[in-house]
């Protein structure tokens, strides 16, 4: 079983960066996607950023195009999230999500980090 822990949340002013990080334990991940979620108090959880393992196609959602960059080491089972021009909007708890070979949907999910951005 794939095992996701991430890392690099934090407090950051707005306009600052962060770079969030999410390894995958366990064994060398053949999913089909790896993706970035967030969920702020009293919202639902939505799909930040995603990236397909066998290509590298990406999406992001519109409200942080131009502003994140998912990226990924394969040799290191590991994706990132490159957060530059943060926002007070962005404050949310970020979870790392991987959908298996076989998985309608994304089905494995980290524990969260959080991402606080203070104006």
């Amino acid at each position: 079983q794939v095992r996701l822990v991430e890392s690099g949340g934090g407090s950051v002013e707005a306009g600052g960066s962060l770079r969030l990080s999410c390894a995958a334990s366990g064994r060398t991940f053949s999913g089909v996607a790896m993706a970035w979620f967030r969920q702020a108090p009293g919202t639902e959880r939505e799909l930040v950023a995603s990236m397909r393992w066998a290509n590298g196609d990406q999406y992001y959602a519109d409200s942080v195009k131009g502003r994140f960059t998912i990226s990924r080491d394969i040799r290191k089972n590991t994706v990132y999230l490159q957060m530059n021009g943060l926002k007070d909007d962005d404050t949310a708890v970020y979870y790392c999500a991987a959908q298996s070979v076989g998985a309608r949907n994304y089905n494995l999910f980290g524990q969260g980090t959080q991402v606080t951005v203070s104006s």
